[in-house]
């Protein structure tokens, strides 16, 4: 097998990055992307990976409320400020803002015509606002709590507003009201908790009311009757309607069927509730029969710890038949849609999009195709990306704290395995295939903070823990396939560390085993009965990672004192010592078998290494915390990495693809060049100096300008010239002009393209320029200086002209010479100075060009004289 050649630089192809914090989110009228709340500014979301499109940054206001209008081009936004803004989504600015409640601004609503606004306050008002004027058109009170609710009539014809408080009450408004008396139609108050969902029927009729109380109320907006009400039992968070026509309409038409009932069309609602049970149920209003109910979704409690409950808290039917869109607690969207199957639909959940991972801890790729990637965060649970998508593809729930750490494998038979080890004190086998756990394993008295697979028999796995134990757990005899996780078998254990174990790795030949601790050592361990071999002493703190070599004898440990350490295994001698962080180093792992690594930290680097060299070969700093997890592909090489910055990016080998970009980059610098020097000697200035822009050669930029400046008829060429220049060469043009305007050798060159310059742009361009104002502040001060001296130089030859015409060596020069020597000076300024500067040298090389007077004159004036 040929040797593989070195990587020189790795690029970041893909990141994810938060997109939610939790609060307001609105979708599109097409369910294409999502708008929601991250921190202070808003996001613009691909629904269909996720990916964050556009951002528009807040102003320092944590955002309560988000609407859109109708065709989707505006944005309307409010926060703890009070400030309503107005965004256009396609220019991402803010068009109009204004202030009207005395409160945040709990829910917003848009007109189905776009022209009015409605905003429910916690200062238990409802107003509407003219979107175009800003100003408020209706004033409504009443409610005795904040206002969380809003809705318009989704028929544009019938001018009603309904409004749900924590008062427990839900109000109807008439907007064509002009008396005050009269402007709440209705008051709803059959809850007895606060209301947190309202919505209505596809035919405008029919009022669906969920809140705190556990109950839904169905209610007849002809005469604002409670036609019935339909108990729960859970704390409700959003109510939304079956439309007809839709894959959720048949599936509720199959479900009417099992029922056996008899059907009465002009009365049934069919309803979909979620709330803290994070579980999706199917209603009919009609008996208050539930339908449909999950048996579980990747949210469900299964503990009655209060804290520890994350259902969810909205929904919204997508259009289009995207399916029904729920978000949890956790910052997460799910997207379930309807299935049919030969025997029977059913709901699925056919997208996970997380908005938020907290904390990474650890993360590894799964498969011999390296298409998925298990992340381990600050929760119970492990997602596992696709790659490609950078969406979750599926959970491993079963855990009952934080998962610390992780290792993945694939077992003989082909099905890949993954190892967690958990704050709860158990390590768990899963089946990533089935999306099942296999086995428990029971035994540490600390935190798990280390696991690994063995990497030739993949018949045991080891763990390290805080309780500062070394474990050896047994594959044999576990059945894959198995439902029902057995409980695992250790085959030996020692007391390896004085401290706790922060990372364990197994050697290629599964003989080995190796630890790293708190204790600032690491230790070599022979398998399977764990006796000592050596200790790796000379870190100055504690170990966090370690590695064995692909290829020699030796171990690789990563540590706090911002080193990276290789040992020899033989006597746990320090053979290479790596320093280059600038914080503790977190994770080191062998690339280019064992010829290179890679290593990150708490600086928030990503570092490449030589290991024969000792050379730090490139960094990439793309993460704004501790980069605690590290993964490599084994056969793809590829890596990814994750910190404390919620942020996970896959880093890709560029080395083939720069190397083809420097030489086609290359190659065609050259085909440009010679396409100049070819324009130079057509006299094609105009494309000549085009090209030198491009190819950014300023000397050649200063040549052809020299060059044009001793022509005959150079204004007209050099303007020419510089009106085939776009805005950004115009902006080199002016970095050049100053560095040339510094230079007297070359200024002259320099003010008369900066004459033709200023001539041809008018100022509204000039300003237009980036970064013109710093360019001008480095063009005026050489410029009054060369403006001084040219003028010293002009009052001194009025003085020598004044000496020699006073000495009858030249004639005066009448006005109509001076004015054009004059006029010549403005045009060629520097050109003159130059002049000047020559004739200043001796005045023998100036005085034969002057006007001398005859000796026939002399004689003359002599014999006047003499008469006299």
């Amino acid at each position: 097998m040929a040797p593989q050649s070195l990587k020189k630089n790795y690029k970041c192809s893909r990141s994810l990055k938060q997109f939610y914090s939790g609060g307001p989110f609105i979708v599109s009228s097409d369910g294409s992307f999502i708008a929601c709340a991250c921190g202070e500014a808003i996001n613009i979301v691909d629904a269909l990976d996720s990916s964050v499109k556009s951002t528009i940054e807040g102003e320092s206001d944590t955002l309560t409320a988000l609407a859109l209008s109708p065709d989707d081009k505006l944005l309307f936004s409010a926060g703890h400020s009070r400030q309503i803004r107005v965004w256009d989504l396609e220019t991402l600015k803010c068009i109009r803002t204004w202030k009207g409640h005395e409160g945040p601004v709990m829910g917003m609503a848009v007109h189905a015509s776009g022209g009015l606004l409605a905003t429910a306050g916690s200062d238990r008002k409802v107003l509407v606002w003219d979107v175009d004027g800003g100003f408020c058109t209706h004033y409504f009170k009443g409610h005795k709590g904040v206002v969380s609710s809003i809705l318009f009539h989704p028929d544009a014809d019938k001018n009603i507003l309904i409004s749900g408080s924590d008062d427990a009450t839900v109000r109807v408004w008439d907007l064509l009201a002009k008396n005050t008396e009269k402007k709440c139609l209705a008051i709803l108050d059959k809850h007895f908790s606060a209301v947190t969902s309202i919505a209505l029927s596809e035919d405008g009729w029919t009022l669906l009311t969920a809140g705190r109380d556990k109950v839904v109320n169905v209610w007849d907006l002809h005469d604002y009757s409670c036609k019935t009400t339909v108990a729960t039992y859970e704390v409700l968070e959003a109510v939304t309607p079956v439309s007809s026509g839709t894959p959720f309409a048949s599936f509720v038409a199959s479900l009417d069927k099992k029922g056996k009932k008899k059907k009465t069309p002009s009365q049934e609602t069919h309803f979909i509730t979620l709330g803290e049970r994070g579980v999706v149920r199917i209603w009919k209003s009609e008996g208050s029969v539930c339908l449909y109910e999950q048996k579980s979704s990747d949210i469900t409690v299964s503990s009655d710890d209060e804290e520890s409950k994350r259902g969810f808290t909205a929904a919204a039917m997508l259009p289009s038949d995207r399916g029904l869109l729920c978000v949890t607690a956790d910052q997460q969207f799910f997207i379930y849609s309807v299935v049919e199957n030969a025997e029977e639909s059913e709901l699925v959940l056919s997208k996970r999009l997380v908005g938020y991972n907290e904390e990474i801890s650890d993360m590894k790729f799964l498969g011999d195709e390296e298409q998925f990637l298990a992340v381990a965060t600050n929760l119970e649970e492990v997602r596992v990306y696709d790659v490609e998508t950078m969406s979750c593809s599926y959970v491993l729930a079963g855990h009952k704290e934080v998962v610390l750490s992780l290792d993945t494998c694939v077992s003989s038979s082909g099905n890949v395995l993954i190892v967690t080890g958990s704050k709860d004190k158990t390590v768990r086998l899963w089946n990533a295939t089935s999306q099942s756990c296999i086995g428990v394993g029971t035994g540490h008295n600390g935190d798990i903070l280390a696991v690994a697979f063995a990497k030739k028999s993949f018949s045991f796995f080891v763990s390290g823990s805080g309780d500062r134990t070394l474990k050896v757990w047994s594959l044999d005899g576990i059945s894959e396939d198995s439902e029902d996780p057995i409980n695992l078998k250790t085959r030996s254990v020692v007391a390896a560390h004085d401290k706790d174990i922060n990372s364990v790795a197994v050697a290629r030949n599964d003989s080995l085993v190796c630890t790293g601790s708190e204790d600032r050592t690491a230790s070599i361990w022979r398998l399977p009965d764990l006796v000592h071999v050596v200790t790796l002493k000379g870190h100055k703190r504690r170990i966090f990672s370690v590695e064995f070599s692909p290829v020699d004898q030796c171990v690789m440990t990563a540590s706090g004192d911002k080193t990276v350490k290789i040992w020899a295994i033989s006597d746990g001698s320090c053979l290479k010592t790596f320093e280059g962080h600038t914080s503790s180093v977190l994770r080191a792992s062998f690339i280019t078998d064992g010829t290179q690594f890679v290593s990150c930290g708490a600086d928030g680097l990503l570092k490449l290494w030589n290991v024969n060299t000792s050379e730090c070969i490139a960094t990439y700093d793309q993460h704004e915390d501790k980069v605690w997890a590290l993964a490599v592909g084994k056969k793809t090489e590829m890596v990814a990495t994750g910190g404390g910055d919620a942020v996970i990016n896959l880093w890709h080998d560029s080395t083939a693809s720069d190397k083809e970009d420097e030489f086609r980059k290359e190659e065609e610098t050259i085909l440009r060049g010679q396409e100049l020097e070819n324009a130079v000697l057509d006299a094609e200035y105009t494309k000549a100096i085009r090209l030198a822009f491009e190819l950014r050669r300023p000397h050649k930029v200063y040549e052809l300008f020299a060059g044009l400046c001793k022509k005959r008829e150079s204004d007209d060429q050099i303007v020419k010239a510089l009106q085939g220049l776009e805005k950004e060469e115009f902006r080199l043009l002016f970095e050049y002009l100053r560095e040339w305007n510094t230079k007297p050798n070359r200024c002259h060159i320099a003010q008369f393209v900066l004459y033709q310059t200023f001539n041809i742009l008018p100022p509204t361009e000039i300003v237009q320029v980036k970064g013109i104002g710093e360019l001008l502040e480095g063009l005026i001060p050489y410029s009054q200086r060369h403006f001084n001296r040219m003028d010293r130089f002009v009052r001194s030859s009025f003085l020598l002209d004044y000496t020699l015409g006073e000495m009858s060596v030249i004639d005066p020069e009448t006005e109509t010479e001076y004015r054009k020597d004059k006029k010549m000076e403005e045009v060629k300024v520097i050109a003159s100075v130059s002049a000047m500067e020559q004739d200043s040298e001796g005045v023998d090389q100036k005085t034969p060009s002057r006007k001398r007077k005859s000796q026939k004159s002399k004689d003359k004036s002599n014999k006047k004289r003499l008469v006299a």
